[in-house]
């Protein structure tokens, strides 16, 4: 008796821990970044080591979501979405970013956008980043895309002083919007 008692409570113990580590769906963790306007209509993509990806889930508008949670250079939780016409840009970033050194990273980006091979992300398209140490805590963080940008041509600052939408990167392929308070 006293063995079959350990044997069910060593089986509930394994059972418990096996459905506590079991991961979430991953197509609704991936849409979790996405606005809820467009999270039904957006695809779902999981990447591969190789900088491919494996589409999940297809959907009909431009909006492609993914996580990043568990790459080089991410926070634990990460999800990620943005226009389905940056997937070459996200595969690029992801190539450089798996050397796994935030300065080796800076380096090769750097060095992209200088030789003219640093892929352009499309003009206006919306990055959405879920980020932090848990799903809980995620922070919400958008940009907008706006290569080649300049404070000048969009007569915008080129820094955050100001307190209200400016330009970081400008004049470079990574130009773009940053909207404070999120």
């Amino acid at each position: 008796m006293k063995y079959i008692a350990l044997f069910v409570l060593g089986v509930m113990a394994l059972s418990t821990s096996a459905f506590a580590q079991a991961p979430g769906d991953p197509i609704e963790t991936a849409l979790a970044g996405a606005p809820a306007n467009q999270r039904d209509a957006a695809t779902v993509v999981k990447w591969k080591s190789d900088f491919t990806y494996d589409t999940l889930k297809k959907g009909t508008n431009h909006l492609v979501c993914y996580a990043r949670s568990g790459f080089p250079e991410q926070q634990p939780f990460s999800i990620e979405c943005t226009s389905i016409a940056n997937l070459d840009r996200v595969a690029q970033n992801l190539k450089f970013e798996a050397v796994g050194d935030k300065g080796k990273t800076q380096a090769m980006l750097d060095a992209a956008e200088k030789d003219g091979t640093r892929v352009k992300p499309e003009y206006g398209s919306v990055w959405y980043h879920l980020a932090g140490a848990d799903r809980e805590h995620a922070r919400v963080h958008t940009t907008v895309a706006v290569p080649g940008a300049t404070a000048q041509s969009l007569g915008l600052p080129d820094n955050p002083k100001q307190g209200g939408v400016w330009i970081m990167n400008a004049g470079t392929t990574t130009a773009h919007l940053m909207i404070p308070g999120e």
